[in-house]
């Protein structure tokens, strides 16, 4: 009994320091982290044209919080957040543009949903901004509800989720509609504020972004009360390339943390004499989580410092720093009411 139960304890042992081993090992390479490595440049898939989220501002640099994403993810590869091609794409065009290998990564206002997790090989890295689809109309319609719209013609892209929950909604009410279908956003958002339509439907934030920065007088324009559906907006990448998705995932989770911890652009170097354990792993101060991810041990530091943490981001893209001036709402960190949470850099 005594052989038994000490060869037990043998095994035992030895997958302890299996196990150990393994979680010293740094992340075995992929194929799209190490084709990005040595390209030197990641490549990007982003909106065409939406404010807030991934625009070519007047300079025709892109601004974002989407494109913030992407600026973050060659920060940690390179150490270089410019190190980036922007790929605008239209909704039919995104998700293919990431199946076929023409970007590396999909960061667009594209909703995580069981079909592209699951059906077309397509993993999602997290949640940038938490949304729901809603309505925008002008205001001389003197409509106080969506319950209201029976009949309207209603604006609405193509090759979005927002197609199915606009018919499933005015099914669910027994009210008819006519919807005038756009492929490209830009053409969806000019016909509206043309008055070809009544309604113009999507994300309540691509709505409050299309009325601030592209109606005549936004005054003109408003939301109505319903949110008619969940839209947790967040990056893409293809499946089977696992340390690519963990790269593209844990920064965006290093924006996130950096807030909660209080890290910024600007006061980034003063925290790195910070006593705080999780910030010293977060800075890389004590070492690991970069070998972890394939990078070097800065990879989080130089996110920060080069593109800012979540909270910079929203400010200066959508929050009150922005035309959109758009309350956190759901986007708050847990801590403060929202759903904004990352899992723990440790």
């Amino acid at each position: 009994m005594k052989k038994v139960k000490a060869t037990a304890f043998a095994v035992l042992a030895m997958v302890a320091a299996g196990s150990v081993g393994m979680a010293a090992s740094p992340a075995l390479a992929g194929a799209t982290f190490d084709a990005v490595k040595a390209r030197g440049i990641l490549q990007c898939g982003v909106n065409t044209a939406l404010g807030g989220f991934s625009a070519p501002d007047s300079k025709g640099e892109w601004q974002g919080i989407d494109v913030d994403v992407c600026r973050a993810v060659a920060a940690a590869m390179f150490g270089d957040a410019s190190k980036v091609r922007f790929s605008p794409l239209t909704s039919q065009a995104r998700l293919t543009a990431l199946q076929s290998g023409e970007i590396d990564m999909l960061s667009r206002n594209t909703t995580l949903t069981l079909q592209r997790d699951a059906a077309i090989g397509l993993n999602p890295t997290g949640v940038t901004f938490y949304d729901g689809q809603g309505f925008l109309v002008p205001k001389k319609l003197n409509v106080k509800s969506a319950k209201e719209l029976g009949g309207a013609t209603v604006c609405v892209q193509s090759g979005s989720t927002t197609e199915l929950n606009l018919a499933d909604y005015f099914r669910a009410q027994k009210m008819e509609f006519k919807p005038v279908v756009f492929e490209k956003l830009e053409e969806l958002v000019a016909a509206f504020f043309a008055g070809r339509c009544d309604v113009y439907t999507s994300d309540a934030s691509q709505l409050a972004s299309g009325r601030a920065l592209q109606a005549p007088n936004p005054d003109d324009y408003v939301i109505l009360p319903e949110i008619i559906s969940k839209e947790p907006l967040g990056p893409f990448v293809r499946h089977g390339d696992d340390q690519w998705h963990d790269v593209v995932r844990w920064s965006l989770f290093a924006m996130i943390e950096a807030e909660e911890y209080g890290i910024t652009s600007k006061n980034v170097d003063e925290m790195l004499k910070s006593n705080d354990p999780n910030v010293k792993r977060i800075l890389g101060v004590t070492p690991g989580m970069g070998k972890a991810l394939g990078l070097d041990d800065k990879w989080a530091y130089n996110i920060i410092k080069l593109v800012g943490n979540y909270g910079e981001s929203y400010e200066r893209n959508v929050g009150s720093g922005s035309k959109l001036n758009l309350p956190r709402g759901y986007n708050a960190q847990w801590s403060k009411g929202g759903l904004l949470y990352a899992w723990p850099i440790r």
